[in-house]
């Protein structure tokens, strides 16, 4: 630095300057006394300065020399535990000795997996409970587990197909029960009377077909004890008889029986025990002499009860001949035969019960006795 700037100075002096600095720090006649002292512009008295102490020159430093900064050694008793902030005011702190090492191992890999399910899971069943919280929007994961929680699993999908097929099957199942045993009689019934009409009407318009046709109606059978009138039509045709609630002939084929105007053989009729009118029900309580009554164009043919069999199979078909086995009878007559289902609501085995002309009352002459009593 140069001697003649303002504000710079040099900061170490050598020399003979430096020795009449000493001398005179404030230059020639500058304000000192005489002796030395400063002189007081109002006049009050001052007292000598001391001496001044003699120079030292500073040595200049090597700048080539390094001496590393001074770096103080930790002192263990001064830790600061993690967590406590060294610029506040604290306590006085006790250095806690490190804890030993477990004992335990701990659990295991699978422990250790099947403790990290059940958090899954626990966390998953919370996540609903937590987005219900009211003003606590859910996080992108929370939304994909409630979402999770809210599908039903496959488990409980097929629980609920199954158990909705069982209700409808079992829905179906009455529905087809009710058909059967309720609405079946209902039509039967209503076409059992319009075959009657018809009959009745025929029998008034005098028309005598030489042969019947299947299904074709020409008879009508009261049984007063059963408090039954049915009418009775040509064949056994389930779909053209039997199912619309009336009696069928067996008319046809080997099964042909005879008609009641015939002198001689077995007049053999089919009828429904249950469902479809179900005329033939109960004739299991006919008793031997309970009157049966077969009506036609011409004449009242009253039969009596004679026998019956409980049970037999289907194909025995000896029970409609014109001398019934098993009957009791043991010569040509005139008989009927009816026949059915057994036991109720099967078709395994057949109900037969036979019985024997007792009149032949034309019905110019009125209803016999056993539809006036």
């Amino acid at each position: 630095m140069t001697t003649g700037s303002p504000w710079f100075r040099a900061t170490n002096p050598s020399g003979p300057e430096a020795e009449r600095a000493h001398e005179q720090p404030y230059g020639d006649g500058g304000g000192y006394a005489d002796g030395g002292g400063y002189a007081d512009p109002y006049g009050y008295p001052q007292e000598p300065a001391p001496p001044a102490a003699p120079y030292e020159p500073i040595p200049a430093e090597d700048p080539y020399t390094y001496e590393p900064a001074y770096v103080p050694e930790p002192d263990p008793a001064a830790y600061v535990p993690e967590g406590v902030r060294d610029d506040e005011t604290v306590a006085l702190r006790t250095v806690e000795p490190p804890l030993p090492p477990p004992s335990d191992p701990g659990p295991g890999r699978a422990e250790r997996r099947r403790a990290a399910k059940g958090r899954g899971r626990r966390a998953a069943t919370a996540a609903p409970a937590a987005a219900q919280e009211p003003g606590r929007p859910m996080s992108r994961v929370e939304a994909r587990r409630a979402a999770r929680a809210r599908k039903d699993s496959v488990g409980v999908v097929a629980s609920r197909v199954v158990g909705e097929l069982f209700i409808t099957f079992g829905v179906v199942m009455l529905l087809f029960v009710t058909y059967q045993l309720w609405w079946t009689n209902v039509r039967a019934g209503q076409e059992a009377d319009t075959a009657k009409n018809r009959i009745a009407d025929d029998w008034a318009k005098g028309r005598k077909p030489d042969a019947f046709e299947p299904g074709q109606g020409f008879a009508i059978m009261y049984i007063p004890k059963l408090d039954v009138v049915v009418p009775i039509a040509e064949g056994i045709s389930k779909p053209k008889v039997l199912d619309r609630g009336m009696v069928g002939h067996y008319g046809e084929g080997r099964l042909k029986t005879a008609m009641p105007s015939d002198k001689q053989g077995n007049f053999a009729v089919a009828g429904h025990r249950n469902t479809h009118g179900e005329p033939f029900r109960y004739i299991n309580r006919l008793e031997p002499g309970d009157p049966i009554v077969v009506e036609t164009q011409d004449a009242y043919y009253t039969y009596e009860m004679a026998s019956v069999l409980p049970q037999t199979s289907p194909s025995n078909v000896s029970v409609i001949e014109p001398v019934p086995r098993g009957s009791g009878f043991t010569r040509p007559g005139r008989y009927i035969t009816l026949t059915t289902c057994t036991p109720e609501f099967t078709s395994t085995y057949r109900m037969i019960v036979w019985g024997k002309m007792v009149e032949e009352r034309p019905r110019s002459k009125g209803k016999p006795d056993a539809l006036v009593g």
